[in-house]
């Protein structure tokens, strides 16, 4: 049993670890906020989620369940974080939004009064205002 146990570890530290080095490889790489902000948060979270329940299979059951709840607190909060760093790099002119397919931010905060510099409400057409 401990020798599967230990590959089962092995295998989910290689794949964590892997995850982990695709991340920072992704962040050098990608040109804009956006894709940075995406592989910071996917693989690097599933990365350290596949380190930490390699570590969990090979400690005692009680350290075993911290390690789980780390796991899903980082599963909790790295997509929160990364959507309000988005947000901010949007409104700071940071993402081009000239590549966006859809820019629903944009159409939002200009809904509700607070449109971004250079952005006006949006225009109404003479059909809706009868």
């Amino acid at each position: 049993m401990s020798v599967l146990l230990d590959a089962v570890t092995v295998v989910l530290f290689a794949a964590g670890a892997g995850f982990c080095c695709l991340s920072a490889l992704g962040l050098l790489r990608f040109p804009n906020a956006v894709t940075r902000l995406h592989t910071a948060s996917n693989s690097q979270t599933l990365g350290l989620v596949l380190v930490l329940m390699g570590a969990a299979a090979q400690m005692p059951a009680r350290h075993a369940a911290v390690l789980l709840v780390v796991a899903v607190f980082q599963l909790f909060t790295a997509p929160i974080a990364s959507q309000i760093i988005a947000r901010t790099a949007h409104r700071t002119h940071a993402v081009d939004r000239d590549r966006l397919l859809a820019d629903a931010l944009a159409d939002r905060l200009a809904r509700d009064g607070t449109p971004l510099d250079g952005s006006g409400p949006p225009e109404r057409d003479a059909d809706q205002e009868r």
